[in-house]
């Protein structure tokens, strides 16, 4: 499906709901100067062509007891469809490891884990990580501050 085209309002809609995906449709049409039904088809708009895949809540995982952040880059030995498709099977079904991208330059996935402590981690990361399909080598990077944490993306209108 090629892009679409995001206008002005387009923008500030996914701007406004990005920052509080509760914000009703009377709060919406409001802040944007429309009137409820336009901002509503607007909105069913960006839903129904995927732009808006769902609406979800920002969680702090320290107070979920997740202190520990790490990324983890991976390389397998084989980079052949099978084995690449068998490790993102497998990891997708690990409740510690919260994203995983395949990447290029020296590694072949990355993935972003969190964990209760080092302790868990350390555990984690021998038993379950390295135990993949495939893997070759592994690397972890350890989170030591959060300085500007995923919360939204950048919307700007297209011309």
């Amino acid at each position: 499906m090629p892009n679409l085209k995001i206008d002005k309002t387009d923008a500030r809609i996914l701007e406004l709901l990005q920052k509080d995906s509760r914000t009703t449709n009377a709060d919406l049409s409001e802040q944007l100067g429309l009137s409820t039904s336009p901002c509503w088809r607007r909105v069913k708009h960006l839903e129904d062509t995927k732009v808006i895949k769902g609406y979800g809540v920002l969680l702090d995982r320290k107070k979920l007891g997740l202190g520990v952040m790490v990324f983890v880059r991976v390389s397998i030995d084989s980079h052949s469809e099978r084995e690449a498709k068998k490790f993102e099977e497998e990891v997708t079904a690990l409740d510690y490891v919260v994203a995983c991208y395949s990447i290029g330059g020296d590694a072949d996935f990355l993935l972003q884990v969190v964990s209760p402590d080092l302790d868990t981690y350390a555990e984690f990361s021998m038993t379950t990580i390295r135990r993949l399909p495939g893997i070759k080598e592994m690397q972890s990077m350890f989170v030591l501050k959060e300085i500007k944490p995923f919360l939204c993306f950048p919307v700007k209108p297209q011309k």
